[in-house]
């Protein structure tokens, strides 16, 4: 997604507001005694809507942020027993669920956006709208950070990751001048970072979008492995689901809506949007960030379960 504009520190950050909540409720549908699963807890704003919209209904968050493990919890007190919140990453989603005895879910949402609370946050890292360390990670329990890993890779290496998953075609040029920045002990900072890549492109804006945006999209991806993660959760999710059930994934960029796509094209799945559903118009007034937030609705496929069941006839 776009990371937004470097701002001066007194502007206020943003609100957290959950993107295309009316349209996953309405995807998902909460049956009573319905067990769903938020994959990405967030703000809670998913995982409170569904289980608002199916009182007898019961939710299972996940997300590898520890801070926001802790705030959902606090969110969906009110929800008792019917609510539970856990810190894994998408590859642990399915270990954790077969543990607790739940073979096969009713419904599945992700939103893969970065969260209000983690840009606006500037000690994360994720951002260049306030200076702050260079980390990104989203489980800073584990794992290299942004400088960790820039450091591990030569300019080349670095280049094409800024090339392939930030889509920067400068990329050779930017990487030169953030190991020059390196090399000069000048990147300890997500402003010097930025200074780096503003160094190598100019401050000229293409669009309203900030020079750096894309090197920070492209770290910020490597260092989580998104698109791993990305991969092995739609995988996972024709697994888990019961047939007949809908997976909605919410993608903030082409690289993420591109994997969610072409697993719907799949014989494991229906596609219920051939086209990704926008926000509204209303909804991109109130919530700029939710500008670029693309939703996709796939139904587990019943064709497996028919075909069992005729072979039980003969």
């Amino acid at each position: 997604m776009n990371l937004g504009e470097l701002i001066l520190p007194e502007v206020e950050p943003q609100m957290h507001l959950t993107v295309m909540r009316s349209e996953i409720v309405e995807g998902l549908s909460p049956q009573p005694g319905g067990v769903y699963v938020d994959c990405t807890a967030g703000g809670g704003g998913h995982s409170e809507a569904l289980l608002e919209a199916g009182p007898l209904s019961r939710v299972v968050a996940f997300d590898r942020d520890v801070e926001a493990v802790a705030r959902v919890r606090e969110r969906l007190t009110p929800f008792g027993e019917r609510a539970t919140v856990v810190h894994a990453d998408f590859e642990g989603i399915e270990a954790w669920l077969a543990q607790a005895g739940i073979a096969q879910v009713d419904g599945l949402v992700a939103d893969l956006g970065i969260s209000s609370f983690q840009l606006d946050d500037g000690e994360r890292g994720m951002s260049f709208r306030f200076s702050g360390p260079l980390d990104m990670r989203m489980d800073q329990t584990r794992g290299p950070t942004a400088q960790e890993l820039i450091a591990s890779h030569s300019a080349d290496e670095l280049a094409n990751i800024i090339y392939r998953l930030g889509e920067e075609r400068r990329s050779r040029r930017v990487a030169r001048c953030i190991k020059q920045a390196e090399e000069a002990g000048e990147l300890c900072t997500t402003a010097d970072l930025r200074r780096a890549v503003v160094r190598a492109v100019g401050p000229r804006r293409l669009g309203g979008v900030d020079p750096a945006t894309k090197t920070f999209q492209a770290l910020r991806i490597a260092v989580n492995d998104e698109l791993g993660q990305l991969t092995s959760l739609v995988a996972m999710s024709a697994r888990i689901l019961k047939p007949g059930a809908v997976a909605a994934f919410i993608s903030f960029h082409s690289l993420e809506d591109r994997i969610v796509k072409r697993a719907f094209v799949g014989d494991e799945w229906e596609r219920l949007t051939k086209k990704p559903m926008l926000p509204t118009e209303a909804e991109r007034a109130e919530n700029p960030r939710s500008r670029t937030a693309k939703l996709r609705l796939g139904r587990r496929s019943a064709a497996e379960e028919a075909d069992a069941s005729e072979g039980d006839d003969d």
